[in-house]
């Protein structure tokens, strides 16, 4: 793996498509020293009595052509061409090739396939030329090839440190943003978790809280709200538990339909209501992935009819097939305005998109008077 990891590596490194900009480092770099030879060459033409004026311009143009490598590689490369033409007729060949040769490691660190093949070509047959002029240049032409080859090791060198580098950079960035997505995704869940289970036992806390005032129902409500902190507290020990990422305890809630059907059938009559219950919570057939959906519309179901229902009879049916669990919740609707309690108004969202995140299909809506909630989801 490690090795085909490397082969891959390589591959991209020596795709030689347009290379990257310099760096703002490379850029001063090349400014500075463009800026040196200019001024040791307009020294050199001042201090200097009798230097051809020709060959000082011709060697000032040869290094003018490397700033335009800061923006354009291929009109750097015509222009260092057009200056070699034209050092024929002051006779700075040898110079203006020595420039080209040092030009060879910009074009290695900026070019592509085509600029690089091209550059090659018009380099070994400038270097033809100038040795075909002059008998006596050929090893100095001989140098001029490796002072070439070197200069573009370095600047292939200097492609390769940048692509990786570059590389490294989008991977921390892509690693950084998993990250982040993964600290976001633990809140929404913390917060599902925290409206789920929570929310609901404080519901029933703030229900009989208000109900505390009918002295026929204190004694019931006292014991309402004991249990329901009671289990608030487990819920909550729960979330911290699982978002710590520490030990497990043994009695953690576990979205049992039975339990969460019996509890909420127990809340409805402590409430006043009167409950019908029908079909088999502990059916077989039902899968775990199921139940626990199946378990959470029930325990949301509650918290809103706690809420909301008005006086009467609060039906929970289960129907199971070979093929389809469907679960339905119908509560009355109010005559009256019921006693105020906080709402987050997501309950029916996070319902609807537990039940369709299964496959399945939800609704909830008024129906003859009455507010009906209806889950199915597919059990094979």
């Amino acid at each position: 793996m490690a090795f085909d990891h490397s082969i891959r590596g390589s591959a991209d490194t020596l795709r030689l498509v347009r290379g990257e900009k310099l760096s703002p480092i490379e850029r001063i770099v090349v400014l500075v020293i463009i800026s040196i030879t200019i001024a040791v060459d307009l020294i050199g033409f001042i201090t200097t009595p009798g230097v051809n004026p020709g060959a000082v311009l011709v060697s000032i143009a040869s290094t003018a052509a490397f700033a335009l490598y800061l923006w354009k590689p291929l009109i750097a490369t015509c222009a260092l061409g057009v200056v070699f033409a034209l050092s024929f007729l002051a006779g700075t060949e040898s110079q203006v090739l020595t420039a080209a040769a040092v030009a060879a490691g910009l074009v290695m660190r900026l070019g592509w396939t085509s600029l690089i093949l091209s550059y090659t070509g018009a380099f070994l047959v400038s270097a033809a030329v100038v040795a075909m002029g002059d008998a006596d240049a050929g090893v100095n032409v001989a140098l001029f090839l490796v002072f070439a080859a070197v200069a573009g090791a370095v600047g292939f060198a200097l492609r390769i440190a940048f692509a990786r580098g570059s590389r490294l950079e989008r991977q921390l960035e892509a690693a950084a943003e998993q990250e982040r997505e993964a600290v976001l995704a633990e809140r929404r869940w913390i917060a599902g978790e925290l409206h789920d289970s929570i929310a609901h036992h404080l519901t029933v806390v703030s229900l009989h809280v208000q109900m505390l005032e009918d002295p026929g129902t204190s004694d019931d409500s006292r014991e309402a709200i004991r249990v329901a902190a009671r289990k608030a507290m487990t819920d909550l020990r729960f979330v911290i538990e699982l978002a710590d990422d520490g030990p497990r305890s043994a009695g953690m809630p576990t979205g049992d339909l039975v339990a969460a059907i019996d509890e909420a059938r127990t809340e409805f009559a402590a409430a006043g209501h009167t409950v019908v219950c029908e079909g088999d919570p502990g059916d077989e057939r039902i899968p775990r992935a199921v139940e626990i959906v199946l378990a959470r519309i029930v325990r949301e179901s509650a918290t809103n009819i706690l809420k909301y229902a008005g006086e009467g009879t609060v039906e929970i049916r289960l129907a199971v097939d070979d093929d389809t669990a469907h679960l339905t919740l119908r509560s009355p609707l109010p005559t009256t305005p019921r006693r105020e309690l906080s709402s987050s108004r997501t309950g029916l969202g996070r319902m609807a998109e537990r039940v369709m995140g299964a496959s399945g299909e939800f609704s909830a809506g008024e129906v003859d008077g009455h507010w009906l909630v209806s889950a199915a989801l597919p059990v094979a």
